[in-house]
């Protein structure tokens, strides 16, 4: 692959350029794109038999109209067994955080770094103050509620969220422990916990707070079909509250905010719950046995997950963005390089749970990247130019860039 392709990645501030538009800087006609370990899909849905039914009917899917938002989101209540009025279906979930920030944030939100982009820089972008809460390298990037809970009342934050599992971690919290922090919170203005991965999840047997959002004055819960689905490029999401908050932000969405692939979808989930549940399933049997293999590799740092990909720390002296260009121009792996997410840094890298054919493969160019033919030294960081930092460096980046106005 060229150098136009990895230098989309320097021309992208918060989030990984498109399988779409590295297509276009490669020059790939042939449709066989790299082995993607960047953007967390489910590998196993739809089967290859769903994706047949929707090509043959594919001149009809964007040839007419959808039906209305509130068609389509009846059937997903009815297949979810939620009601109706305590839903409003997005055009992905970035869709609705932009209008949980603007109808229900009113001056400042709280969020652990690192996580999703979007619940640091959609406040920042309406003027609103973003408390962070960085994540511990030490404690393994895990939550603690209580600190969070103590750090939330002293800067006096009236919306706090959580996301669980976490992005790009999968760090996890169990459920008891997140009513307990709901109930803490029911002072503020809104508590908002990201479940968007949440369906990868083994840790119990039931993880998801829906129900008791749909209870409480002030909590909304964020889910998202995408990432289940293995389709992000349909763009659909959904959020669960208590009727009133839910109504607030249906109220503001267009009544044909969700296209005729994601009606057609939805429409076919009830004939392939068994599917999707075994997808599931492997995914989280893949995600032991990947964890398992990167370990291995001398000097790289596996954390624990319960979401459909794997954070780890790169090896010392080894440079994220050098990695991630030659995995790309030499390997055809695409992974996903954290130095652009705040609380994070070059040194960590997200790699998605893929199947085992695509983790030899992955393996094996890290291996080589890496350690080269001596196994154990780690790829020396280039002198120049990397913005190359440790720990939660970028969270001193964004003090810079907002005059401390952000912490």
């Amino acid at each position: 692959m060229s150098g136009n392709v990895t230098s989309l990645f320097r021309s992208t501030a918060a989030h990984s350029p498109s399988m779409a538009a590295l297509a276009r800087e490669s020059g790939d006609e042939t449709g066989a794109g790299p082995v993607d370990f960047c953007i967390p899909c489910n590998p196993y849905f739809p089967t290859p038999a769903m994706f047949d039914e929707m090509a043959v009917r594919l001149r009809d899917i964007i040839t007419y109209y959808p039906s209305s938002a509130d068609t389509i989101t009846a059937e997903l209540c009815s297949l979810l067994q939620l009601p109706p009025q305590c839903v409003a279906m997005g055009n992905g979930s970035t869709e609705l955080i932009t209008w949980i920030d603007h109808l229900l944030v009113r001056e400042s939100l709280a969020v652990p770094v690192p996580t999703f982009g979007r619940w640091t820089d959609q406040p920042m972008e309406t003027g609103k103050r973003v408390d962070m809460f960085p994540l511990q390298e030490s404690s393994g990037f895990a939550l603690d509620l209580a600190r969070y809970a103590e750090f939330i009342r002293a800067r006096g934050t009236r919306v706090a969220v959580v996301c669980n599992p976490n992005n790009p971690d999968g760090g996890y919290l169990h459920k008891q422990a997140l009513v307990q922090f709901m109930d803490a919170m029911a002072d503020r203005d809104l508590v908002v916990v990201d479940e968007s991965f949440l369906e990868f999840a083994d840790a119990e047997a039931e993880p998801s707070v829906v129900q008791e959002a749909m209870l409480r004055p002030n909590v909304v819960v964020l889910r998202s079909l995408g990432k289940n689905f293995g389709l992000h490029g349909i763009r659909f999401g959904y959020l669960v509250a208590n009727p009133a908050l839910a109504g607030r932000v249906r109220a503001m969405l267009p009544k044909w905010n969700l296209n005729s692939f994601a009606e057609h979808v939805v429409f076919m989930l009830r004939d392939h719950g068994g599917e999707y549940a075994q997808s599931l399933h492997q995914v989280r049997r893949d995600r032991l046995e990947m964890a398992g293999q990167l370990s291995a590799l001398p000097g790289l740092t596996v954390y624990p997950s319960q979401g459909n990909f794997l954070f780890v720390r790169l090896p010392v002296g080894a440079e994220g963005t050098v990695v991630r260009d030659r995995m790309l121009t030499e390997h055809r792996v695409l992974v996903r390089e954290c130095g652009n997410k705040i609380g994070s840094s070059s040194r960590f890298l997200r790699l998605v749970v893929r199947p085992q054919v695509d983790v030899r493969r992955l393996v094996s160019g890290l291996e080589q990247v890496l350690y080269g033919s001596r196994r154990g030294a780690a790829v020396p960081e280039p002198a120049t130019g990397t913005g190359y930092s440790s720990g939660t460096a970028a969270v001193d980046r964004l003090m810079t860039q907002t005059n401390g106005a952000g912490m």
